[in-house]
């Protein structure tokens, strides 16, 4: 049963009078006074002649900011928020009890001991649930040492998507002239995505070529259809497989632009691979076209050539 079930019913009324203010329960003057019956003025004047039972640690005047703070989050009433001129006095529980020898009324009297018992009532009631207190406080702790983990991970799951966002591979776009490095880079990208298959249609492909293919991962195949392969370039593809892994040049003569499949994306591309950076040329990922389809097609006009 909780600690407030068996105390008097005017203690409850008590209990949110008592303030925490400079790491103290206390109670101010004005709460105090109309407990007692008393104006404020009044109250306060009888302390004043008997300031020697008044030492710091029993009753302390609050400073502009803590009245401004207690005007704002304390008081019970706006009645009393405009009633409040002068900074009020904040009495301990030692100094409530001192009272009593100053305000011998009998509303004095039965005031201060409804006080001490709401004072008895929040110890035990603290020292009742201190371990409770431990756990929350414990539990905030750690609500808030996820709440920085977590902001710490979404930060860095934010800089990984856009460490991707800036390294992913345009689906479309186009060089100018003397992009040389950019149309480099780009290809040498598409290349390196590759991990099964790289097939290249192109008429116009040299030895270049041969150098970008090679930048593909270990088991990635890599095959070249041109409408001619020269006797030059055959050599050059029989003295690169010696050295290499090996590269497969087919004669195709059925396709006027260039293709580059990468498993199985399509890329359109305007200008020959080997020619790239040196004059306009666009490029485009042909999401509705697989490389399958493509291959068989090519396959295809091939055997009736």
């Amino acid at each position: 049963m909780a600690e407030s079930a068996y105390l008097p019913p005017d203690t409850h009324d008590i209990q949110p009078m008592i303030r925490v203010i400079r790491g103290q329960q206390v109670m101010l003057d004005r709460d105090l006074a109309m407990l007692y019956g008393v104006e404020t003025r009044r109250l306060n004047e009888q302390v004043k002649r008997n300031m020697e039972r008044f030492p710091p640690d029993f009753m302390f005047q609050l400073s502009r900011e803590e009245f401004e703070d207690w005007k704002s989050q304390f008081a019970t009433s706006k009645s009393v928020v405009m009633g409040a001129r002068k900074l009020p006095y904040a009495f301990t529980e030692n100094g409530i009890a001192m009272l009593s020898s100053v305000l011998r009324s009998p509303t004095a009297i039965e005031a201060n001991i409804r006080i001490m018992r709401a004072f008895v009532a929040m110890r035990r009631f603290i020292g009742t649930n201190v371990q409770l207190f431990q756990r929350l406080e414990t539990m905030e702790y750690h609500q808030l040492e996820m709440k920085r983990h977590q902001e710490a991970t979404d930060k860095r799951i934010d800089e990984v998507f856009r460490r991707l966002d800036a390294d992913a591979i345009p689906v479309q776009g186009i060089f100018y002239d003397g992009q040389v490095f950019d149309a480099y880079h780009f290809m040498s990208d598409l290349i390196r995505k590759a991990r099964r298959a790289i097939v290249l249609v192109d008429n116009y492909v040299d030895d270049t070529v041969l150098t970008w293919l090679d930048k593909r991962a270990e088991g990635v195949s890599a095959t070249i259809y041109m409408q001619r392969v020269s006797h030059q370039f055959q050599l050059d593809i029989e003295r690169h497989n010696a050295q290499y892994p090996p590269i497969e040049v087919n004669s195709f003569c059925k396709a006027h632009d260039r293709f580059l499949l990468i498993d199985d994306e399509v890329y359109h591309i305007g200008a020959s691979v080997k020619d790239l950076g040196k004059k306009w040329f666009a490029f485009t990922l042909m999401q509705d076209l697989r490389a399958d389809e493509l291959i068989k097609r090519i396959r295809h006009d091939i055997n009736k050539q």
